[in-house]
């Protein structure tokens, strides 16, 4: 049995129901957010197949370039600050704060040329999503069995210690003014992205690891609730509705 027709009408009917109700508007357009997923992961991965013939992280620009273009669609805006210091030709770690399903289309933003990413094995079983992640390079780790998780982070360990590689921190503001899972709110917003100045690693032991993170941690931390205009009052947040990402 064909599934589309099915689908194309249940997406036609949480349309006529967004019409009703602010949770039908914000189911409907999480829908539409699958939807474009997997087709542009589809459509991504034939023009992938086409231009490199495999995986490759080559194949990381296709990618970025399909998911850049949901963006118009839902009517958000991303305004980066300090994207020289992914430009610098450099290796480095990147981390970012998470808040949603919406935080690929930010790390796209961002994202340099032959980036390899890291991403929980389950993630691999998504159809064309799964299938546009492996011809991207993506490295998978099976968060169930911590031997081999660990086993892939060690290497990127081993790398990050014998290259002396920095960390960029990448800060997204809050989600909260235009999109929120437990009001139901999904409409256009501006999403503050801000590329923060690399943490060196050079001469640091496996000894020095916590306090790098907890260095990493506090930087992104403040610099979250400053881009998102959040007040704090000794270190939380104030307000009903501020969540920290993590």
């Amino acid at each position: 049995m064909e599934l589309w027709p099915w689908l194309i009408a249940a997406l036609l009917l949480l349309l006529l129901l967004a019409q009703l109700s602010r949770s039908a508007r914000f189911y409907a357009k999480i829908g539409l957010y699958c939807a474009f997923c997997f087709t542009a992961s589809a459509v991504a991965a034939v023009v992938c197949l086409l231009r490199h013939g495999g995986r490759t992280v080559e194949n990381m620009s296709i990618i970025s370039w399909f998911v850049r273009s949901f963006k118009y669609a839902y009517g958000l805006r991303f305004e980066v600050k300090g994207r020289e210091t992914l430009d610098e030709d450099r290796p480095c770690v990147i981390i970012s704060n998470h808040q949603s399903i919406l935080d690929m289309m930010g790390l796209m933003e961002i994202l340099p040329d032959r980036c390899v990413q890291i991403a929980k094995r389950e993630l691999l079983f998504l159809g064309p999503v799964g299938l546009i992640m492996y011809l991207g390079g993506v490295l998978f780790i099976n968060r169930q069995r911590s031997q081999t998780a660990m086993s892939v982070m060690t290497d990127v360990g081993e790398r990050m210690v014998r290259e002396k590689v920095p960390i960029v921190p990448v800060v997204y503001s809050s989600f909260s003014s235009f999109y929120s899972c437990k009001t139901k709110l999904f409409t256009s917003g501006t999403i503050q992205v801000e590329v923060l100045d690399a943490v060196p690693t050079r001469g640091l032991t496996v000894a020095d690891v916590p306090k790098l993170l907890d260095t990493c941690h506090r930087a992104m931390r403040t610099r979250f609730f400053h881009i998102s205009k959040i007040p704090q009052e000794n270190g939380a947040p104030l307000g009903p509705d501020t969540e920290e990402a993590q």
